[in-house]
Order: structure tokens, then C-alpha cells, then sequence
């Protein structure tokens, strides 16, 4: 007993640490056999905790470590845009971070009740208690699903998955191949569990050569604009007439069928909007015998206001509203409405679009929109699905500043091309602006900070991969029962004893 407590802080030292380390597995750093190594020195230590407690403090500190480490641009947000001060920006960022951290903290108690065999344990019931955290995470308080396991692996085999299961069933896979590995090394059933690697990854392969949608017209040029108009200013009343001037300088000088504008590229109301502006730049897009998609805050006789993309041009009018909203960005949980005080964020209260609506029909295209942290969620972009062709993502990760934020929503945003078989193209403030095939390659995008115009051919494409038709309930199911299949393996092994 002595000897386990003597080693506790080593251990703990240990799992902070791999957290940390395991950010190299995401964007812009991809490397994602760090990733793997930190996941399976987690694994390790879990196996050699000596009871529940233990193993909810190593997930506690590798969780730490890792949104410590891997989402601290919310930092950024807080006090450099959202006018809070420093200190208290910092820790709620930490208070942030912590409350993040519970997750694989609970993996760890959860996987520790279940006292089976090692090679059970390492193979079956800390995979699925791990991505089944994960999973709720995306769901808990409306979830924040950055720093998925899965979306480590998007350039690997184990990307064959992604439109057969989603990023968790990529989770779920990675995990168990790190457990796997970890009883490798502890020489528990080495051939079984060589065999179970080459197997999961020979899968994975095969699968990533699968393909599960098709071409359904043909190609059409799109433009996505990036303004690169800096987030200190785009709010001020002074500068409001330049962004509206970038904005239509880029767009009168595209030929495109379809033209992008990123979120909020207008940053007043829609019906504060000069009227001349709009129909300058719906003149534009019926010139290019095209449409026109304007990220715009649009408001309704209610007095609600929506985060909101509208088209304009040949096609009839339509809106999109924004329907999963950023806490404290974009809405207040009631309850908070102190943190208003703290925080000079405009257009911190918006109200939320309907779930259920339709992709658009511009530039003869079913287009499924989705506004900036919207494309964390694949199973809410599935939605309009398969009825959408092309993936739109309008964003504004100018908030974020130039930290790891913007390379890891491409990331995601790869994944959610991958799962959904469409291409997907985004059109961000300050970048990254980019073009993504259906297998989740980056075909195209535009350097980060700069202004200037991402020429691409979209292709649209028809069908459903079977993500798009299960959604994350196979994911969710499986890790079920792996869980239910290890218990019952305990409990005939105590009725044989």
C-alpha cells in the first residue's frame, strides 16, 4: 500500500502530462501516434490503479492536460474580444478546462467497476466507457465535442470508419487499439491482440476505399470570400462602411455561380442593412446567373434575433438561422445574466433556429448550411441529409485569434466531409478558408489573416453513407455492449470459481 501511494504522484505527474502531449495528435501539429501513445500510457496506468479513486484522478489530470492545453484560445475570446478582465478570463478558462476534464475522469472510475481480465479490460471496457464519455460530452450543457480522440486519426486507415460510424466509431476503434497495444507490451495475449490491430486497421483500409456516394451534376464554380476584417473592429460603428466595401469589392469581382460570405459579414441587423448594399450585391450574383449567400444577423418583429445566413440572386429568397448556439457566446443560460456584466460581446443573446430546416436551393445546388461551431455535431449536420448535396460552413474564428482554433475546426470540419460523403466548403472571416472533398482532403484553402477569394468547383454529390442513416446510435450501441459483454464475462467467471 505504501509502495502504490509513494508512486501516486509519478503517476499523476505521468497523466497530466500525456494530456498535454496528446494536443500534438490534432491539428496543425497531426501527430496523431503521439496521440496514441498518451492514450495508451493512460490506459497503462488505469490498469495499474489500485482502486476507483485512483483511476478517476489519472483521467481527471489527463484531461486537464489536455483541454488545459488544447482549447485554451477560449482564453483569447474571454479577454482580448469579450472585454473580461485578464484574471478572471483565466480562470474561467481554467474553471472551463476543469469541468471538461470529468469526462475521462469518469471513463476512468466507470472502466475501474468492472474487474475483469486485463486483456477484456484494455480491449472492451476502457475503449467503450471512454467513447461513451466522450459521446455524452458532445451532449452535456449542448455539448462540446472539440478534441475528439477520432478526429486524430482523419489521415489515417482508421478514416475508413468515419462514413460507416462517425468520429466515435473512429474513437472507438483508436481506443481499442490502444488498449491493444498496451497488452502487447504487458505480454497479455500478444498474438490474439497483434491480430485484433492488424484486423482493426486491415478494416479501416478496406473501408477507406469504399465509396459511398455519387456525382450527381456537374461541377460549379463557387467562391468563398474572406474578408480578413479584424474581430477588435468589425463591431465598431467607424469601420462599418470598409467591411461593407471589402465585402463587395470581393464579390463584384467574382464570375462564380454561387458566392460565399463568411459569418456575420455584415455586422448589423439585416433590416438595418442599407438597401442599395443588398441589391448591389444580389445585382452581382444575378449577373453571374448565380446566387449570393450573406452571413447576416437577421432580425424578426419579435424582437428575436438570429445568427443567420440569406441568399440572394437568381433563386428565390431563403434563410438559414444558426440553431445550436455557443454558450455565453450566443446565448446566456438563464440564470447567468450576470455574466453580461463581464463580457462586451455584441449579439451575445441570440435566439435559436428550428432544428428541421431544409437545405437550399441556390446555383441549382441542394446546399445544407451550417454556421461556424455548428459542424462540431455531426449527427445534427446529418439532418439535411441526404436530401443536400454540398456542405456550406460559414465561420468567424476571428474570435480565437492566431491560436490552434481555426486548424482544429478544419479538422472537424474534414471529418464532417468524410462522414456525410459531400464536399464541404468554408468560408471564414480570417481563415481558414477551404475546399474539402467528400473524403475529407483539403483541396484547397486560403492563407490565414490575409483578404482574398477561394476559387473552387463544387461537385454535388447524391446518396447516403451509412452514417448519414444510423447517425451515432451504432457507435453508442456497440459500446454498450462491449461493456455488457465484459460484466457478463465477470460475473461467469465468478459463478465458475
Amino acid at each position: 500500500m505504501r509502495e502504490q501511494a509513494g508512486r501516486a504522484p509519478l503517476r499523476h505527474a505521468l497523466a497530466l502530462a500525456s494530456g498535454a502531449a496528446a494536443v500534438l495528435a490534432f491539428s496543425p501539429f497531426d501527430l496523431y501516434p503521439v496521440g496514441f501513445l498518451c492514450l495508451a500510457l493512460l490506459f497503462h496506468l488505469w490498469l495499474d490503479a489500485p482502486g476507483g479513486r485512483s483511476a478517476f484522478i489519472a483521467g481527471y489530470l489527463y484531461g486537464l492536460g489536455l483541454f488545459g492545453a488544447g482549447v485554451s484560445w477560449i482564453y483569447v475570446s474571454l479577454s482580448r474580444f469579450g472585454g473580461m478582465h485578464p484574471a478572471i478570463a483565466a480562470i474561467a478558462t481554467f474553471g472551463f478546462c476543469a469541468l471538461l476534464a470529468l469526462f475521462p475522469a469518469l471513463a476512468g472510475l466507470l472502466q475501474s467497476r468492472l474487474r475483469a481480465p486485463t486483456v477484456v479490460r484494455a480491449a472492451l471496457v476502457i475503449p467503450a466507457a471512454w467513447t461513451l464519455m466522450e459521446w455524452a460530452r458532445g451532449l452535456f450543457l449542448t455539448g462540446f465535442p472539440w478534441l475528439g480522440t477520432g478526429y486524430a486519426y482523419i489521415d489515417t486507415p482508421l478514416a475508413g470508419y468515419a462514413p460507416v460510424a462517425g468520429v466515435h466509431a473512429m474513437t472507438l476503434v483508436a481506443a481499442a487499439g490502444a488498449g491493444l497495444a498496451v497488452c502487447v507490451l504487458r505480454k497479455r495475449a500478444r498474438m490474439a491482440c497483434l491480430v485484433a490491430l492488424v484486423l482493426i486497421v486491415g478494416l479501416g483500409s478496406a473501408l477507406r476505399g469504399r465509396e459511398w456516394t455519387q456525382p450527381s451534376g456537374q461541377p460549379v464554380r463557387v467562391d468563398l470570400l474572406q474578408g480578413n476584417v479584424d474581430q477588435d473592429m468589425k463591431f465598431d460603428p467607424q469601420r462599418y462602411v470598409q467591411t461593407l466595401q471589402i465585402y463587395y469589392g470581393l464579390a463584384a469581382k467574382s464570375g462564380a455561380k454561387l458566392v460565399v460570405l463568411p459569418e456575420t459579414a455584415v455586422p448589423r441587423m439585416l433590416d438595418q442593412v442599407d438597401p442599395a448594399y443588398l441589391a448591389a450585391l444580389e445585382a452581382v450574383a444575378r449577373r453571374n446567373g448565380g446566387d449570393l449567400l450573406l452571413g447576416v444577423p437577421f432580425r424578426q418583429g419579435s424582437g428575436e434575433y438570429y445568427n443567420s445566413v440569406v441568399s440572394m440572386g437568381s433563386a428565390p429568397n431563403q434563410i438559414y438561422s444558426k440553431s445550436h448556439l455557443v454558450p455565453f457566446g450566443e446565448f446566456i443560460p438563464p440564470g447567468f445574466d450576470w455574466v453580461l456584466d463581464l463580457l462586451s460581446i455584441p449579439l451575445a443573446d441570440f435566439s435559436r433556429g428550428g432544428p428541421d430546416q431544409k437545405p437550399m436551393t441556390v446555383a441549382g445546388l441542394r446546399v445544407a448550411l451550417n454556421v461556424c461551431y455548428e459542424d462540431a455535431f455531426g449527427a445534427e449536420i446529418i439532418r439535411q441529409l441526404p436530401e443536400a448535396e454540398l456542405l456550406v460552413n460559414v465561420s468567424n474564428v476571428a474570435w480565437f485569434g492566431d491560436s490552434l482554433a481555426p486548424a482544429q475546426h478544419l479538422q472537424i470540419s474534414r471529418m464532417r466531409a468524410l462522414e456525410s460523403g459531400r464536399m464541404h466548403l468554408r468560408a471564414a472571416n480570417s481563415g481558414i478558408t477551404a475546399a474539402i472533398d467528400r473524403n475529407g482532403r483539403v483541396l484547397a484553402r486560403l492563407p490565414q489573416f490575409v483578404t482574398g477569394t477561394l476559387e473552387v468547383h463544387a461537385i454535388p454529390f447524391a446518396g447516403a453513407t451509412p452514417y448519414v442513416q444510423i447517425g451515432d446510435w451504432a457507435t453508442v450501441g456497440m459500446a454498450l455492449l462491449m461493456l455488457l459483454g465484459a460484466a457478463a464475462t465477470v460475473r461467469l467467471r465468478k459463478a465458475a470459481r
